[in-house]
This record gives C-alpha cells, structure tokens and sequence, in this order.
C-alpha cells in the first residue's frame, strides 16, 4: 500500500511475454526504418545530367591557358567510364568498396567487421561506408552524429535503388574530392600529371584513387611519402583480389610518383574573366561548356605580359600605373594577345580593372579615319589644309582647336597633318565634311561606344572627344591594314561541351567599310617617318626596320596615352595611363605608349615574314611642290615624291612660287624699266594664309613699289585697292574666358598704287587713315567692309560675322 492508499501494480514477467514485446518493438521499429528508407529521396543533384565543371581556356594551339573554377571555387572535369584509364575502377573497389558490385548501397558485412576491429584494437582501423555512401554524404552533406549516418545510409540505398551501380560509379568519380578543391579524377590526373585520366598508368591510378580516404592528408604536393604508402597499400589489395596481374603490379610498386609541375594561374585573367562576362559567343551557355580552345597565342600572351609588366616600371616616373596591349591577326581578326593591366592582383594599381575594354578618351588616335573619308570624298595626300587660328561654334561656345607644339603652320599638306599629327587641319577637315559623316565612319569601322549623337561630339570628334575602348581602336586599324575591309574580332576557335560535342566558330566574313585607295593611302601616310619627323623626330618608337603604319594620341588632361598601328599581318593596340582617371605627368602617346607599342610590336612579328603594306606599283608617283602639293615648277626651291590615287594625279604647276622683280636698294617691287633690279622667289598665299604668311616672316612678295622703279602704266582695275584680310564670308566667335582687349582682329588692305588707305565698316570709317593695317576689337555682329584709297578709289566690300 503507498502512503496515498493507492495499491502498488506488480509487474508481471514471463519469458514468452518479454520476447513478445521485444520482438514487437523490433518490428516496429524495422517498419518505421523501412518506411523511412522508401521515403528518402535521391538527391536532386544526382539527377542532372553532369556536374557543373570548371572550364578549361587553351590557347589556338591546344596549350593549357588557365582553367576557370566552379563556383564553389574547385576544379573539375567530369568524364565518362569509357574515358578512364582500365585500371580506374579496379583500383578505386580495391581502395574504397571490394564488395561495391554486392551490397545495395550499405556493407553490413563491413560494418561488423570495421565494429568488432574498433573494439579489440580500442580504436578505428577501418571504415565502412561504401563507394554509394561517400557519394550520399559528398553530394548531401551530414552531420558526424548517429542522426548523420542514419540519413547517410538512407540516402544510399535510396541511390542504390534508383541509379545502376555504372552510373553510380560515374557520379562517385566525378563529385567527391580527389584533392583540395579538386572534384573528381579527371581534374585530379590534370592536375597532378598534367594528362587525362585515360591516359593513366597502374601506378598514376592507384594513386589517385588513394586520396579520397584524405583529400588534404593525402595530397601529393604536400608530399609524396604518405600517398605513397597508401598507394603501394590499394596495389598489394588489388593484388590479393586478382584484379590486376603481378607483374604489372609489381612494376607499378616501383614506379615513382612524379608530379607534373602546373604552370602558374597568374596569367590572362582579364582574358578569361571577359570570356565569361561579355566576350564569349551567345550560342554557348556557360555553365554547359567544359572547355574553350581561344585565338591566344600563349607563348606570346605570356611575353607581351612580361613586357607590360617591365613597362609598368618605366611607366612610375610619368606618374602612371596601369597599360593595356591587344594584338590582332589582321588576316581573320583573332586576338592574339590580350592584357587588361599590369598585375590583375594589385590592388593599389586597381589591376582588375581591364584597359582593354575601359571607356577613355583616345586623342589624335581617331584622326586616320577622319582623313580616310577625305579622301574617300576626293582630296589627295597632297591636299592643301588650313593650319592657323580658327573658330568653330560648339555647344560650349566658340572652340579655336590649338596643335600640341602651340603653333600654327599655315598651310599644310595632309600627309604633314597627319603624319605630324596636327589638330587644326584635322578639327577642319571633320567642320567641312560635316561630323555627322565622320561620326558614321567611326561607328563603321567599329567604334560602337561613340553613342551619341553628332551635336554632342562636334568637330572636336577629330581629335578624340568621345570615349571608346581599346579593342575597338585594334578593329578599326585592322580594317586599314585590310585596306578597309572590316573584320570583328574573334575571340574563340571551338568550344567543348559536357557531352563532349564540339563547335566551332569560324572567321567572320569581312564587310568594306571604307574605300581600298583611302585605306590604302591613309596606311602609306601613318608609315612615312620622314613625314612625322617634325613633330616626333626620326626613329622614334614609331620607326622600324620593316613597314608599320602606326598612330598616337594623347587625351585632354594627358590622362590617356596611346599607341596603335599594324603590319600586313598584325596590328598592336596599346593604352597607358591611370584607372582611377589621374593625369600622367610629363607623358604623351610617343614617350609613354609608344616604347611599349614598339615592343610588342617586334614580338608579334617575331617569325613572320614582313610584306609590303600594299601595292604600291597601284599608285602614280609625281614629284610636287611641298608648299602647293602641285606638281614642282622650275622656281620650287624643294621637291618631294607623292603617291597618288591614278585618277586623282596633279597636273596644274605649282603656282605658289615667283620670281619678283624687286629694288634691291630697298626691297621694294621694281618695274620693268628698273636697272639694276634682281627677281629672287617668293611664297604667294592663297587669301586665308595670308596673314599668317606675314606674321610668320615667309618671303612673301612687296606689295608697295620702289620709289625710283615705277612700274609702266597699268590698268585701273589693277589699280583699285582690296581687302587683303579678312576673307569674304569668315565667321568669328568671342570666347567668353578672355578679356576683350585679348580678342581682335587686323584688317589688311592692298593696293597697287602708294596711295593711302582707309577702312570702312558698316559706313563708318575707321581711325587709321592712310595706314595698311587696322586693329579692330570683336564685337557681336554681322559686318560690310570695304577700303578706300585717299584719291577716291573704292574696293569690292567683304561679309563678315561675329558670334
């Protein structure tokens, strides 16, 4: 009886009743496991059809470049069974799983034998999972409690029930780690013996099979002695199961382990980064293709990164960090190199930023194309181009374009500007084809980061006013090297899938973009280094001992230097300056670019057979004047060779030069009946130079006559006086930034007699009686000028507008 009156139950016990109840817990508990076991799922990742992979970058040659990680940060390569060496699979069952093709997915053989070993031996001696159960907890990560391994074999035989053992087999050597973040066997033997693994030896397979048991105390290049010891144990049990013959085992025993040394991952990683993001052809998915054979050479990929690096410390004392080279095959487009920065690791240089395809400015590096179009519309390397003061209206005002030397050089021909890289003649030139035009020039032969419309860029587009990237400037002087045929850049020959399907990409089919006789004579101008040499100097980086067309530029600011010209073969990009946007100090295109274009130049033509530019015997050769550009006369004190286009031939004299009698008592003109007069060569101007032919010092003829040589009676009409400057219908613009005491013009008249002049404007006669030349400030406003001699004689009047 209980102190609570209840009376105690008294159990009762009999041993058919103990078993009963036992054996019913059993029971029960076997059918709630068994229901449990049916109900566990096959892990979903095992019903993809392959694992994601790494992707492994070859260069055209077959070269291992880089292989790009999963995104779990590990390599790997899935394969077939059929891909393997035959001493795989026996040496994987030999090493992990004898009974694998007799058990379903859990060893219970196994299990009592690893049980009672840990007993006696007080420690564990020898595992139990089978092949089935590490894939359960690769692919389905476990806790290592009771609760774990429960899930672990129900997972494994939910595996067995549902996949063949082949594929899982498959599966097993594909996910689990054969090594610190590598997936499977087949990047393992790429990684650790630089083969695939069908091409593995006895011994390469055993050890290989031999990590997984420890992917990290078992790898080979932390040392070889202990997977060496596990290896030698999988051949003795690969022996004693008959699964390989006793000789080759035995040869297998002795056979070192030799690894192959990787070559280092720290190259072309602004290459491969740009596959994944933007440059990889849209018919491939990334996450299906196992390995991309790319245009890179690798041999040169590795030298001209060595010489970006060597540059990047020249580059210090001009306050720059950063260059970026691209070389192209000119025949098929293809890049053969393709460096982004000097170190993709430097932080402090912002290396991961790509030069290649970074937006800047690219300076005089877009004026060839301007020229092109002016010739495709019907000038001449020998064209006349204005190089003095000039006034342009832009969105920001008036803009006068200024040359990087500060001066102005009158009258040029365009082979002077463009070779010598003038900006007025150029800034001209885009005003008088109209910008609209230059612009869908540009954006034709591949310069598609020029977006905006024309009114946003104005003239200044010739000289770079507009953003672009480095890859677009190496397709646009490609297409000159292809005498104006396009070609886009090829980045990919082929690609593999995980299936193992090949596809290729051939070369684009080239489109004409600008005409052949432009390119062509644009290319023989940009190879002239006697034409650049007043601005750069002979030999300079741009000079070599084989034809190359080449071009600079210089960014406003001097935060951009480049560099880029081609061969018949190759064409060389290169770019310096800072990712952060800071200015170089004391740098332009020649100095801070060019060595580096120079030398990756050579590079790129090492082995190759250079071959002339073009043909030149297409062209018709004249000797010309090098002020007029018109064939020489016989008073032209120089004489220079021209090529010209066969339908675009001179054939009027130079008529820039003359010989003028003159006084030589006081250089004054001479009339006929002068004795004693001498008649040296003179520069005759056409109108718009002429006030720059002055002002410059040129032997420009007298106007005004010898006292004592009159000329014989001449005509009225020659006679009568003119407005020498400024020319009928010249535009102005007041820059706003300047004081008005800064801003003026100088009227100059002419006439033949000695008679004074005086200038009228609007109807009123401005100060200055009897002189030559009037200062006039500018003021807003449309203008009629005209002269008057002081005995009555009245010129022609000229327009002119202030803005």
């Amino acid at each position: 009886m209980s102190a609570w009156g209840f009376r105690r139950p008294v159990a009762v016990w009999t041993r058919s009743g103990g078993m009963r109840l036992f054996a019913a817990i059993a029971l029960g508990s076997a059918l709630v496991a068994v229901v449990q076991i049916w109900r566990t799922p096959v892990p979903d990742v095992l019903l993809q059809e392959r694992p994601e992979q790494s992707v492994r970058v070859l260069d055209r040659r077959g070269r291992l470049i880089r292989e790009m990680r999963r995104s779990d940060g590990s390599f790997a390569q899935p394969v077939r069974l059929d891909e393997l060496s035959p001493y795989v699979v026996p040496a994987l069952l030999a090493a992990e799983d004898a009974r694998f093709n007799r058990h379903f997915g859990v060893d219970p053989w196994a299990m009592g034998r690893a049980a009672v070993q840990a007993v006696w031996q007080r420690r564990i001696v020898s595992g139990a999972s089978t092949l089935t159960q590490q894939l359960a907890r690769t692919v389905q990560p476990r806790s290592r409690d009771l609760r774990g391994k429960w899930s672990e074999i129900r997972s494994a035989l939910a595996i067995e029930r549902a996949l063949p053992k082949e594929r899982i087999l498959v599966e097993y050597l594909n996910r689990v780690e054969f090594g610190p973040n590598v997936r499977g066997i087949e990047a393992a033997s790429r990684r650790y013996f630089d083969k695939p693994a069908r091409q593995l030896s006895l011994a390469e397979a055993a050890t290989l099979v031999s990590i997984p048991r420890g992917p990290t105390l078992y790898d080979p290049e932390r040392g070889l002695e202990r997977v060496r010891r596990r290896r030698d144990r999988v051949l003795s049990r690969m022996q004693d199961r008959d699964l390989a013959d006793a000789a080759t085992i035995q040869r297998a025993l002795t056979e070192p382990i030799r690894l192959q040394a990787r070559p280092p991952e720290r190259t072309a990683w602004h290459f491969t980064r740009a596959l994944t993001t933007r440059l990889l052809p849209r018919s491939l998915e990334r996450g299906r293709v196992s390995e991309l054979r790319t245009t890179l050479d690798a041999s040169l990929q590795r030298e001209v990164e060595t010489l970006v690096r060597d540059a990047a410390a020249r580059l210090r004392s001009y306050d720059a960090t950063a260059a970026a080279v691209l070389v192209v095959d000119n025949t098929n487009g293809d890049v053969l190199a393709y460096v982004g920065a000097p170190d993709f690791f430097s932080a402090a240089a912002l290396g991961q930023n790509d030069g290649v395809l970074a937006l800047r400015q690219p300076g005089s590096a877009l004026k060839p194309f301007v020229y092109a179009l002016a010739l495709e519309r019907g000038m001449t390397p020998a064209s006349l181009l204005p190089d003095i003061e000039l006034h342009f209206p832009s969105g920001a005002g008036d803009y006068s374009p200024r040359n990087y030397d500060g001066r102005f050089h009158g009258p040029v021909r365009m082979r002077e500007a463009l070779a010598s890289s003038l900006n007025v003649p150029a800034v001209y030139l885009a005003d008088r084809l109209g910008v609209p035009a230059v612009l869908e020039l540009l954006r034709a032969v591949g310069f598609d980061s020029l977006s905006r419309d024309a009114r946003h860029y104005g003239a200044a587009l010739a000289l770079g006013d507009g953003e672009v990237r480095l890859d677009e400037l190496a397709s646009a002087y490609a297409t000159l090297a292809n005498g104006g045929t396009r070609r886009p850049l090829r980045f990919v020959l082929g690609a593999r899938d995980a299936q193992g399907a090949r596809t290729t990409f051939p070369e684009a089919r080239g489109e004409r973009v600008v005409q052949e006789v432009a390119a062509e004579q644009v290319t023989h101008i940009l190879a002239d280094d006697l034409a650049r040499a007043a601005s750069f100097g002979r030999d300079s980086a741009l000079a070599f001992s084989f034809p190359v067309a080449a071009k600079t530029g210089t960014s406003k600011g001097f935060r951009d230097n480049w560099a880029v010209g081609y061969t018949r073969a190759r064409t060389v990009a290169v770019w310096v300056g800072n990712f952060d946007g800071r200015p170089m100090r004391g740098s332009s295109g020649i100095t801070g670019a060019g060595p580096l274009f120079h030398a990756a130049m050579q590079a790129a033509m090492r082995g190759l057979v250079p071959e002339p530019l073009f043909d030149a015997g297409a062209y018709a050769v004249r000797e010309i004047c090098p002020l007029s550009g018109l064939l020489a006369a016989a008073d032209c004190p120089h004489r220079a060779l021209e090529h010209f286009a066969l339908s675009s031939a001179p054939t009027a004299p130079c008529a820039m030069h003359a010989r003028i009698p003159v006084d030589p008592s006081n250089g004054l003109r001479a009339g006929p009946a002068c004795t004693g007069s001498i008649s040296p060569v003179f520069e005759s101007y056409p109108q718009q130079f002429m006030s720059w032919a002055t002002s410059a010092g040129r032997p420009v003829a007298p106007t005004e006559w010898s006292p004592r040589c009159r000329p014989l009676p001449i005509r009225e009409a020659e006679l009568a006086p003119a407005v020498a400057y400024p020319a009928d219908g010249s535009k102005y613009f007041i820059d706003p930034s300047l004081s008005p005491d800064q801003q003026q013009i100088v009227f100059v008249g002419r006439a033949a007699s000695e008679a004074g002049l005086r200038f009228v404007l609007n109807g009123r006669v401005l100060p200055g009686t009897a002189a030559r030349r009037v200062a006039w400030p500018l003021t807003r406003g449309r203008y009629l000028l005209h002269v008057e001699d002081t005995v009555g004689r009245a010129s022609d009047p000229i327009h002119f507008d202030v803005f």
